[in-house]
């Protein structure tokens, strides 16, 4: 496929998401960034989330892990659900009772100022980390398929990359990317779907056999309950899964502000309990996908294993129709990820670090919010330039995107503290607690198999969130 199509391909659906940006920006203000003037349909966000949750390391890697690691993933999207129905349950009430437009104005009420500032600090360093890593994998393969031979250098395609992002987000924020999203979601299914039909054929797989062919196939083995050490036993991933998607997704003012942005408490509970039951198919599907992949390289021995799987399948070997549809699939699961993290991160930075709400009228703080949307923008920009320039070592790449999950232990401990207790706590020392609390888990975890022969894996995420609420108990006080 020629570099012109290629850059006429990716014009055309950015300019698909500037047409959205602007017939949803129209009389917009801070309310419509931050909150979408509540006014979203609970259907449209709940798909919508579909392709936030996931990203471009998901689009790539799910697939590539059924060849080492056959469908023990499904062991950790069924705890999803667990932790969904928490979120359901549990948080969407507490946030819509406080009419929150950040998640983390709870913690100022409930404990103090400095436990607000250190949840939103944790949040805004993971968002960062997280967001700039996914853009980087992202960035990465559009200049090995385009840029590279177009004489632009990395550096470039970075900031072409984020400022693409910041020009269909700038004006209306989230109103904006309830949209965008629901957009983006559809172009990853539909690229999954038809890279799907292509190798199922090219596999002589009748199409109404393909659920058989997977499910009969030695790879789809799914349950793991034989080696309590290994990292996939089943409840070790399925507890781990609960505990991630009640930090990851109810806990993250990015996944919640979308939610906040339906009509009502209802509304919002109708699109948790939609959007588990999508998601819990969709990752099946991605496996399924990956299971299809994994038999044709070996039937064809190709040499492509793990996150390089669909990609050198789908450019050199299955055609035109199914690279187009990867490529596209790559940048819709990656920017419906990658906008509302910018999105989330200038309407944190905003309310929680500056008080723009409490300091500044409605004129002063869309200045300030704009401003600030583009702070982090350049942020992003120097933050993936890094991973480029800075870090040589891929490995280590992958250390900091798992550092990031280290940053939403603090929050589970603080929102389960506040939760399941009513102690107060000195609130001038919670930030140490929370800076002790992933220090210790680190160095536990990297000791954990020589000092317990057990090895922690994603159950790092819940000893982290332990120290925490262990701490606030420490530094408790009287019950309010």
């Amino acid at each position: 496929m020629s570099s012109s199509l290629i850059i006429l391909l990716i014009a055309s659906y950015f300019g698909v998401l500037v047409l959205i940006s602007w017939l949803t920006s129209k009389k917009s203000g801070n309310d419509a960034f931050f909150k979408g003037n509540k006014q979203s349909p609970w259907y449209i966000v709940a798909f919508g989330m579909i392709g936030a949750s996931l990203s471009g390391v998901t689009f790539i890697s799910v697939p590539g892990w059924v060849e080492a690691s056959q469908f023990s993933y499904m062991q950790v999207v069924l705890g999803y659900i667990v932790g969904y129905l928490v979120i359901g349950t549990v948080l969407l009430p507490l946030y819509y009772r406080l009419n929150l437009t950040s998640i983390y104005t709870y913690l100022e009420e409930r404990f103090g100022n400095y436990s607000y500032k250190t949840g939103a600090s944790f949040f805004i360093l993971s968002r960062i980390i997280g967001a700039s890593f996914r853009l980087f994998l992202v960035a990465n393969v559009l200049q090995l398929i385009l840029f590279d031979d177009l004489g632009i250098s990395f550096w470039q395609t970075v900031v072409i990359t984020v400022v693409l992002i910041w020009l269909y987000t700038f004006k209306s924020g989230i109103k904006t990317i309830v949209w965008t999203d629901t957009l983006q979601t559809l172009f990853m299914l539909i690229a999954v779907g038809v890279s799907i039909y292509y190798v199922s054929d090219a596999l002589e797989i009748s199409k109404g056999g393909i659920l058989n062919f997977v499910l009969e196939s030695d790879l789809s083995k799914t349950f793991f309950f034989d080696d309590i050490k290994s990292g996939n036993y089943f409840w070790k991933q399925f507890i781990s899964g609960a505990f991630i998607a009640i930090v990851m997704t109810g806990l993250d003012q990015d996944m919640m502000q979308k939610n906040l942005t339906c009509k009502s408490l209802k509304d919002a509970q109708k699109n948790m309990f939609w959007f588990t039951i999508v998601l819990t198919v969709v990752n099946f599907i991605f496996l399924s996908l990956g299971l299809l992949l994994t038999v044709y390289a070996q039937k064809n021995g190709i040499d492509a294993h793990k996150d390089d799987l669909f990609p050198v399948l789908a450019k050199n070997h299955l055609g035109t129709t199914v690279f187009v549809c990867f490529l596209l699939g790559l940048i819709a699961a990656a920017y419906s990820s990658a906008d509302s993290a910018l999105t989330s991160l200038t309407t944190s930075f905003s309310i929680d670090i500056l008080d723009v709400e409490k300091k500044y009228d409605q004129e002063g703080q869309v200045k300030i919010r704009k401003k600030i949307h583009v702070l982090i923008s350049i942020v992003l920009i120097l933050v993936i330039i890094a991973f480029k320039y800075l870090i040589k070592d891929e490995s280590v790449i992958k250390s900091l995107f798992v550092f990031a999950g280290y940053t939403y232990g603090p929050l589970l401990g603080l929102y389960a503290y506040g939760l399941f207790t009513d102690w107060q706590v000195k609130d001038k020392l919670v930030p140490l607690i929370c800076i002790l609390a992933p220090v210790l888990s680190y160095i536990i975890s990297t000791n954990s198999l020589k000092w317990f022969g057990f090895e922690f894996g994603f159950f790092v995420l819940i000893l982290n969130g332990f120290l925490t609420f262990l701490g606030l108990v420490l530094i408790r006080t009287q019950k309010n």
